[in-house]
């Protein structure tokens, strides 16, 4: 957890048709919340529950986070076991792949198999075959990340699988030590020093699947339909905006699948402040925040969010306006990402986020809500 204060400012030669990983909320993710027509062709997703795979753009309602996964090509979802989506006809697309993505995705599929080992570029480059200056760059373009975040994140997700390891029945649960040095970290301090970042929460706690946190949550109307503020006893851990009450609770619920949930009967303490200011924000005299924040992200996420605080009432920035604050001009995607990935609506103001040309891109929580904020901001587009 980390808390915010808020102001109102497999083999050695893998198959090159694996699934695209995406650990991070990067640009795939992104782009398929905002429809991007620019991205068919180089990706596809697949939802899990209904065995579909489609291209970015697909206009279809959008799935889940967890029950998606990235394909390079419609090939590999096949050989997944996935089926064409009749809707968006994603085998019709014209668009060409990204002529590297099969590269990438032989390169992560051998990070995830040596993810307990230190291994060095060069290394990889000779296992998979693929030039350490493709790996390099291209990375960055189809991930988001650079090779050694995403290789930590690989080691972080290893001894996580080690800790929800399934032990048999009177054997003690594995040591958190143990599970440690077997994903490869030399001293538990190596983990530790990044484990609100990396983790969202400290490792005994995550190996309890965060069983024992109780969040508190309210719904209430809003200029921009029903809401929900929810808080744990850090701080404000979501505030969200959806159809009804039972869709914005279910979301709470699939976000904290380990945690008690509990209807709160009066608004009070964080919980009042949170709906107040939230609804300040649609009139011409909003009120500050001065509650904290308890939310899970990674130490970039939390300099993007930052960002997006400080960018003035009324005025908007554009992605690589972002990036180029925080001093990575080349991070565009991952800034998008960032963005999209924000659990706390209207107090990390995502929506003052604009394209590069000014034109409204999209909005976790729906375009028409965007246009709603901006406007009661005093911008128009």
């Amino acid at each position: 957890m980390t808390t915010m204060t808020i102001m109102n400012r497999p083999p050695t030669n893998p198959r090159p048709t694996a699934a695209v990983p995406s650990l991070f909320p990067g640009k795939q993710w992104q782009q398929v919340l905002e429809r991007d027509t620019a991205a068919d062709g180089q990706f596809f997703y697949a939802v899990k529950s209904t065995k579909v795979y489609c291209k970015p753009s697909c206009p279809s309602r959008r799935p889940t986070r967890k029950n998606v996964t990235f394909f390079p090509t419609t090939a590999a979802a096949q050989e997944a076991g996935y089926r064409a989506c009749l809707r968006c006809d994603p085998d019709a697309t014209t668009a060409k792949p990204d002529p590297q993505a099969g590269a990438i995705a032989a390169v992560t599929e051998y990070l995830k198999v040596h993810a307990t080992e230190r291994t060095k570029l060069a290394e990889v480059a000779k296992a998979t075959g693929v030039g350490r200056l493709t790996i390099l760059r291209g990375f960055k373009r189809v991930l988001g990340v650079s090779p050694g975040q995403y290789a930590k994140a690989q080691r972080i997700d290893s001894f996580k699988r080690g800790l929800g390891e399934k032990r048999a029945p009177g054997e003690p649960k594995k040591r958190v030590t143990d599970a440690i040095y077997e994903a490869g970290y030399g001293s538990s301090s190596r983990l530790y020093e990044k484990s609100n970042a990396a983790l969202g929460m400290k490792p005994r706690v995550m190996r309890e699947g965060g069983a024992g946190l109780v969040i508190r949550y309210t719904t209430a109307a809003s200029p921009l339909g029903r809401m929900l503020v929810a808080t744990t006893d850090v701080g404000i851990c979501s505030i969200a905006f959806g159809r009804d009450d039972a869709a914005l609770v279910q979301d709470l619920r699939e976000n904290f699948n380990k945690a008690q949930l509990v209807a709160a009967r009066g608004n009070t303490g964080w919980l009042a402040d949170g709906v107040g200011f939230v609804l300040s924000q649609m009139t011409e005299h909003p009120a500050a925040a001065t509650f904290p924040m308890d939310v899970r992200a990674t130490a970039f996420q939390q300099r993007v969010w930052r960002a997006l605080q400080e960018i003035p009432r009324g005025e908007t920035r554009s992605y690589s306006d972002l990036a180029a604050a925080l001093g990575k001009p080349s991070a565009v995607r991952a800034v998008a990402g960032a963005c999209g990935a924000n659990p706390i609506a209207v107090a990390v103001p995502c929506h003052r986020v604009v394209g590069k040309d000014g034109a409204l891109t999209g909005y976790r929580w729906g375009m028409e809500r965007k246009k709603k904020l901006l406007a009661a901001e005093g911008f128009s587009a």
